[in-house]
C-alpha cells in the first residue's frame, strides 16, 4: 500500500518562527501539480520536534485540505511517548488523512517487545500505519523480525526505511509482505531494484517532477530511464544532507525562491562553506530561478 513518490513537506516559517500557512498550501499546490503521489507534512523534514501540538495539528489541517483528496496524506502523529502519538494519531484520523507515519519512539530506546505494543496499540485506531526506521535519530532499530511480526496487524501497512541498507530491503521483503518506501533519495532506486516500491523524499520539496519522474520510471519498470534520472541528481540528493536535514533542503528552498530557510532551535544557520557546496550543485542542475 502507498507505493509512489512521497514528499516529506518541510514547515515553512515567518521571520518570527510562526508557521507560514499560505506559502504551505501553495507548496502543496506545487507538489500535486509536478505529479507527486502522497505528502507527509509533520515528519522530520516538517521539524515536527519543534512544533507544538495545537501546530502539528495545525499543519497537517492545512495540507489535507489544501490537497483535497487529490493525493494521499501520510500524516507524521508519532512521538516516543505511545499515549501522545495516540492522541496525535486521533487528531488526524478526524481530519480525514489516508495513513499515519509513526517514528521509531527516541530517547527511552524500548525492547524490540515495546515497539511491537507500542506500534500495535497505534494501529488498533484503524488507520494504516507507515512505520518510520531511522536509527540515526533515534539509537532504536526496527528489527527485521520485529517489523515482520508488526505486518500481521492488518492495519500496519509499509515502511520508511531510513537506517542506509539496501541489504534491510531484501532481508524484510523475504519476510513478510510489507511495503517499502527509501527514506533515503540516494538509496530510492537501488532499494527500489530489491523490491522498494517508492520514497518518501526530502529532494522532492525542491524538485518535484525529478523524484516523481525517477520513482514512475522505476515502477514502469523503465529502468534506463530511472539510472539515468538517478545518476544526474545523485549529487544532489547527497549534499541535501551536508548537514542535519532539514537545514540543507530549506537553504536549497531559499536559493530557489520557494520559502525561507529558517529553522526552528536547535537547528540552525546552513554554514558558509556547505552553502556554498549546495548552490553550486542547484546552479550546475539549473534548479535556481
Amino acid at each position: 500500500m502507498f507505493p509512489g513518490a512521497h514528499t516529506a513537506l518541510i514547515t515553512p516559517f515567518f521571520e518570527n518562527g510562526q508557521v507560514d500557512a499560505e506559502r504551505l498550501v501553495r507548496l502543496v499546490e506545487r507538489q500535486i501539480e509536478a505529479g507527486m503521489d502522497g505528502l507527509v507534512p509533520t515528519g522530520t523534514t516538517g521539524e515536527s520536534p519543534t512544533l507544538s501540538f495545537s501546530e502539528h495539528i495545525e499543519v497537517v489541517r492545512l495540507v489535507t485540505e489544501a490537497a483535497g483528496g487529490r493525493v494521499k496524506i501520510i500524516a507524521g502523529t508519532g512521538a516516543n511517548s505511545t499515549s501522545e502519538a495516540l492522541e496525535l494519531t486521533r487528531a488526524a484520523i478526524e481530519l480525514g488523512v489516508d495513513a499515519t507515519l509513526q517514528v521509531t519512539p527516541y530517547y527511552n530506546k524500548p525492547t524490540q517487545t515495546g515497539l511491537i505494543r507500542h506500534f500495535s496499540t497505534i494501529a488498533d485506531l484503524s488507520l494504516p500505519v507507515v512505520l518510520y526506521n531511522v536509527p540515526g535519530r533515534c539509537s532504536c532499530e526496527i528489527a527485521v523480525p520485529t517489523v515482520a511480526e508488526l505486518a500481521k496487524h492488518p492495519n500496519i501497512v509499509a515502511i520508511k526505511e531510513a537506517g542506509g541498507s539496501v541489504d534491510r530491503v531484501s532481508r524484510i521483503k523475504d519476510a513478510c509482505d510489507i511495503t517499502v518506501l527509501s527514506g533515503d533519495d540516494s538509496l530510492a532506486l537501488p532499494m527500489m531494484a530489491v523490491g522498494g516500491e517508492g520514497v518518501i523524499s526530502v529532494a522532492s520539496n525542491l524538485a518535484p517532477q525529478v523524484v516523481a519522474d525517477l520513482i514512475h520510471a522505476a515502477l514502469d519498470n523503465r529502468w534506463d530511464e530511472a539510472r539515468a534520472i538517478h545518476r544526474r541528481y545523485y549529487r544532489l540528493f547527497t549534499h541535501l544532507f551536508l548537514e542535519t536535514n532539514p537545514i540543507p533542503v530549506k537553504a536549497a528552498m531559499e536559493m530557489a525562491g520557494l520559502a525561507p530557510s529558517g529553522c526552528r532551535l536547535p537547528l540552525c544557520d546552513m554554514s558558509a562553506a556547505n552553502r556554498a557546496t549546495l548552490h553550486a550543485t542547484l546552479q550546475e542542475l539549473e534548479l535556481l530561478p
